[in-house]
């Protein structure tokens, strides 16, 4: 059953750190325990992130939501999910970000959290070739047969570039390869933090600019008591 970890992500916003945003951006992070004690939101905001078993997807998660890393994370297990507070431009966020699980056996289970996502984050190991290559083979096929929302925000964010001695994907092929297919792209290291930061940023700023993504599912401003927006299930 999804109840353990869906209540772990959803615990998660009670743990959230405040730290200073990415220099160029008027973007600030804004603790669980402050939005909890604040009557409205305005925009809610759903991201996937999808791609091969052990490319740092709960890594990349865990390091945006929590600043932590851990050199051993499980698998995950069908979905986790946290949650994250942001304030942009004045207008405040509730970013719901969503980690599917990479295993072939969990894809049916997993395919229904497509419904909604207004940005999906396409993820790969640098070291490892064939996660590279799994994003245009499985994943970007997934999300064409399972994503409910034709102009959602996509980008393909390539982790672990602090293993450089191992790299098989360079830079400039996985940029080409995003550009390719209308993607944003950011190099990431979940390990050391690098850039981790700015790739939930650029993802967001891109989502606030395309008013139709902001139109369908906020189309009012949102309760954040006594609302089912406050549930894990209102996210799917």
């Amino acid at each position: 059953m999804l109840i353990s970890f869906l209540l772990e992500g959803f615990w998660a916003q009670f743990r959230t750190s405040h730290t200073p945003a990415h220099r160029g951006l008027r973007l600030k992070e804004e603790s669980g325990q402050f939005l909890a004690m604040n009557e409205t939101f305005d925009y809610l905001l759903k991201v996937l992130l999808v791609g091969d078993s052990n490319v740092g997807k709960s890594s990349l998660l865990l390091r945006f939501t929590a600043d932590t890393f851990e050199d051993s994370v499980p698998p995950t297990i069908g979905v986790d999910f946290r949650l994250k507070f942001l304030t942009v431009n004045g207008k405040r966020l509730k970013l719901t970000i969503w980690d599917t699980a990479g295993q072939e056996r969990f894809r049916t289970l997993t395919s229904s959290y497509y419904r909604g996502a207004q940005g999906i984050v396409f993820a790969y190991d640098v070291t490892r070739r064939e996660t590279f290559e799994s994003i245009e083979d499985i994943w970007m096929r997934e999300v064409d047969m399972y994503s409910t929302v034709d102009n959602a925000v996509k980008m393909v964010v390539a982790n672990k570039v602090d293993k450089e001695a191992e790299r098989e994907v360079s830079r400039a092929e996985g940029a080409a390869f995003a550009r390719k297919h209308g993607c944003l792209f950011v190099e990431t290291s979940a390990k050391i933090n690098v850039a981790v930061g700015q790739a939930f940023e650029e993802l967001v700023m891109k989502i606030l600019d395309t008013p139709s993504l902001l139109t369908a599912s906020n189309s009012s401003r949102l309760n954040v008591g006594g609302s089912s927006n406050h549930s894990t299930s209102s996210c799917c």
